[in-house]
């Protein structure tokens, strides 16, 4: 069989007045072979303060940045740079640490670009350096209709495909070394959240979930699912969601093949799924009712390894799984460990 030659690998440039650029820059610097093959989509002269902010005082020659005119010029570009291809129009650097339309658009702009790139197959998997909402929102159209990241890659698949936004389904996934969850919504208030919790939508997650937590553990995943209520309803007595819609989401679930358990009390179902060296995890994965209850218990184990994971798309999008920091943007003390870890699962999901 003939051998293909490898794809690059996409991380965007995030809101250039937050820390994603120095992230960026610290990852090259620290772990250049975790990022062999990598490019910046962004603008070179972000990325250049951002390795400005990150160089150590003692060190003359700061990292050097290289702009190139293709992804695939990420293979060949020498190593211990920084390969940028500039994917927005020259302009003036934003003001660190402050909201701006001008920060929104370069951030949107950057995820629409790797998004088109990753669905015309130019690179494996796209990472996404951290956005600003409320950035994007000011941002105007077409960025003010969308929440965050995963809704504007779900519309770009949607258009690729020639289907309806509510027809290309996508879910949250946040995951580390001990636990993963995958959330049944995601960016809506509390009272939208719990009345999105449908049979229709509770087995829609675990399809999703079941097959792309899947082909990443490359066997079925044993799935719990926690309730909406606490002791998941009691039998009745602390709401019925639980027996009316999510018990019911299991079972045909479990009629399909895919190995899902509960609904559990969502205050011990966490500890239940953890993976510690001394003890293995009863389950691959939490499916959770709503956006904080799935990633409070995750980002508690250790924020700096989280990685946030879109199930559901035709490409691998993962991200670090925190935001811009803005109170402590251009100081170079930014963690890019969580970054790293992106990087790395973007990797293995892509392969």
């Amino acid at each position: 069989m003939p051998s293909h030659a490898p794809l690059p690998l996409a991380i965007t440039l995030g809101d250039p007045a937050g820390i994603g650029p120095e992230i960026i820059a610290k990852a090259f610097r620290d772990q250049p072979e975790a990022l062999r093959g990598c490019f910046v989509a962004g603008d070179v002269a972000s990325v250049r303060r951002g390795a400005q902010c990150v160089q150590p005082p003692d060190v003359q020659v700061g990292l050097p940045v290289a702009e190139i005119d293709a992804p695939a010029g990420a293979l060949t570009a020498p190593p211990g740079c920084i390969p940028v291809l500039q994917v927005v129009p020259a302009q003036a650097l934003v003001p660190l640490g402050q909201v701006s339309a001008q920060a929104g658009r370069i951030a949107g702009d950057c995820v629409t670009w790797a998004a088109r790139a990753a669905l015309r197959g130019e690179v494996a998997a796209i990472v996404t350096a951290p956005l600003h909402k409320e950035a994007l929102a000011a941002a105007g159209a077409p960025y003010d209709q969308y929440p965050g990241h995963t809704e504007l890659l779900q519309a770009e698949a949607a258009a690729h495909l020639g289907r309806a936004v509510a027809d290309v389904p996508v879910r949250m996934m946040l995951a580390n070394d001990e636990l993963r969850t995958v959330l049944a919504s995601i960016h809506m208030s509390l009272r939208d959240a719990i009345e999105s919790v449908t049979a229709r939508n509770i087995l829609q997650t675990l399809r999703i979930g079941h097959q792309s937590v899947g082909a990443a553990l490359r066997k079925a995943p044993r799935i719990a699912v926690a309730g909406l209520n606490p002791h998941a309803g009691e039998g009745g007595l602390f709401g019925r969601e639980e027996i009316e819609h999510i018990a019911p989401a299991i079972a045909q679930a479990r009629a399909e093949g895919i190995d899902a358990h509960g609904p559990f009390a969502p205050d011990t179902v966490f500890m239940r799924a953890r993976h510690t060296p001394q003890r293995a995890g009863e389950f691959d994965v939490v499916v959770a009712m709503y956006h904080d209850q799935g990633l409070i218990p995750v980002k508690y184990l250790g924020v700096e390894q989280g990685v946030n994971v879109t199930l559901g798309l035709p490409f691998v999008r993962t991200s670090p799984d925190h935001g811009t920091a803005f109170d402590i943007a251009g100081r170079g003390i930014a963690s890019a460990d969580s970054l790293l870890s992106a990087v790395r699962m973007a990797r293995a999901l892509s392969q």
